[in-house]
């Protein structure tokens, strides 16, 4: 099977000075878990590599074991293909709207959220901000920035029954360059 491009996004590194993880070491346990053409962008944790189907469905669990195994701590791990990536990319409903790009972000979910989990969320939780689930990405539109809002990873987590991963609008469009060959 041919391979394709991916981009893994995890959670929780090279966060105040905690869970310290250089990227070349980032990259080569994506290399022990088999993958391809890896690269990483910033860190905190985006790494884009190439990989078939079957195999990248297992980069997720093979990355948190090792980075658990060799660094001591857990570091959830998102994946999204390149093509479901440039699609995030294609549907933030605020780009519409007009927002300030920098005011927004995007949170990756690992699964789908049941139309249940969703009706959960409290939409007036952290005002001005505001969210709008799609699929497994839930945009976010945060005028106050990331450090002031209530919408967080925990809060998103514990309402859909799921892993989160948040990136800013700035570090969605620099991936899809980077998986665009």
């Amino acid at each position: 099977m041919a391979e394709k491009t991916y981009v893994a996004l995890l959670r929780g590194i090279n966060l105040g000075g905690r869970n310290r993880l250089p990227m070349r070491e980032l990259a080569a346990l994506f290399a022990d878990c088999d993958c391809g053409a890896v690269r990483t962008y910033i860190q905190s944790g985006n790494v884009v590599f190439e990989a078939s189907p079957k195999r990248a469905e297992r980069v997720p669990a093979c990355v948190a074991a090792a980075i658990e195994e060799r660094f001591g701590f857990s570091s959830p791990v998102v994946l999204r293909s390149a093509e479901e990536l440039r699609g995030v990319a294609g549907a933030n409903p605020f780009l519409a709207e007009g927002a300030d790009p920098g005011a927004l972000h995007v949170a990756f979910l690992a699964d789908a959220p049941s139309a249940a989990r969703i009706g959960t969320l409290d939409d007036h939780r952290s005002p001005p901000d505001r969210f709008v689930v799609r699929g497994r990405e839930i945009y976010l539109h945060l005028p106050q920035g990331m450090a002031r809002t209530r919408l967080s990873n925990q809060y998103f987590d514990s309402r859909l029954a799921t892993t989160s991963t948040i990136r800013n609008w700035r570090t969605v469009l620099k991936l899809v360059d980077m998986t665009s060959g």
